[in-house]
C-alpha cells in the first residue's frame, strides 16, 4: 500500500477527533481564549477554529509516539509498514471518543 495512503487516514483521524471531540475541544478552548484571545482579536470563531486545530496536532503528535518508539527499538531508519500501522492505530484509537458524534452528525 502506498504511505500516503497512511498519512491520509492519519490526518482524516486528526480532523476527526479535533472537529468532533467535544471535551478535548472545550478544554482547548478554555485555554486558547486565555491566551491567544487577543491575538485572534477576541473572535470566539477564529478562537474555536484554532483551538481545533491544536487538538489535531495533538493527536497526530500523541498517535505517533507509539510508532517513534517501535522505530527506536527495532532499529528503523525510516518508517517502515509497520511502523505507519502503529501511527494510524494510535490516531484511530485516540480519535474514538469523537467517532459517535461524527458518525451522528456526518460532514
Amino acid at each position: 500500500m502506498s504511505r500516503n495512503f497512511y498519512f491520509i487516514g492519519i490526518a482524516f483521524f486528526g480532523m476527526i477527533n479535533g472537529i468532533f471531540n467535544q471535551l478535548a475541544l472545550i478544554f482547548t478552548l478554555l485555554y486558547v481564549q486565555l491566551l491567544a484571545g487577543p491575538l485572534l482579536f477576541g473572535s470566539l470563531s477564529l478562537t474555536l477554529m484554532f483551538a481545533s486545530l491544536m487538538v489535531s496536532t495533538a493527536t497526530v503528535i500523541l498517535g505517533g509516539i507509539p510508532a517513534a518508539i517501535y522505530e527506536r527499538v527495532t532499529g528503523a531508519s525510516e518508517s517502515t509498514d509497520a511502523s505507519l500501522w502503529i501511527w494510524l492505530a494510535g490516531t484511530a484509537l485516540l480519535a474514538l471518543p469523537a467517532a459517535g458524534n461524527f458518525l451522528k452528525i456526518g460532514l
